[in-house]
């Protein structure tokens, strides 16, 4: 079955691009590293959720305290990449995946 294409669409990359601009430019990046750094918050307190865990636990199984976890789940923290390790690993129990684009 043929579907028919609609030109009302657009995209969320046309979006992003008509907002911020194309991807390269300097406040386009600034987005996408933000729009990261919310992702990470996000799949961190799902895996805490998940496992039934509220902050503060989290926090005490990997070393930190509970306001820290929270300012990562919400944004509102940089977070270096030996806590993050030790907050997947220790806290959750998880393993850690990197990848790169170019």
């Amino acid at each position: 079955m043929k579907m028919k294409e609609n030109k009302n669409l657009t995209s969320l990359d046309e979006l992003l691009d008509e907002k911020y601009g194309k991807i390269g430019e300097p406040l386009r990046e600034s987005w996408e590293q933000e729009f990261e750094s919310f992702k990470l918050g996000v799949l961190l307190e799902q895996a805490r959720t998940k496992l039934g865990m509220t902050q503060e636990q989290l926090a005490e199984k990997c070393g930190t305290n509970k306001s820290y976890i929270s300012r990562i789940e919400n944004n509102s923290s940089d977070i270096r990449l030996s806590t993050l390790m030790k907050i997947i690993q220790q806290g959750l129990g998880g393993h850690l995946k990197l990848s790169l684009e170019l």
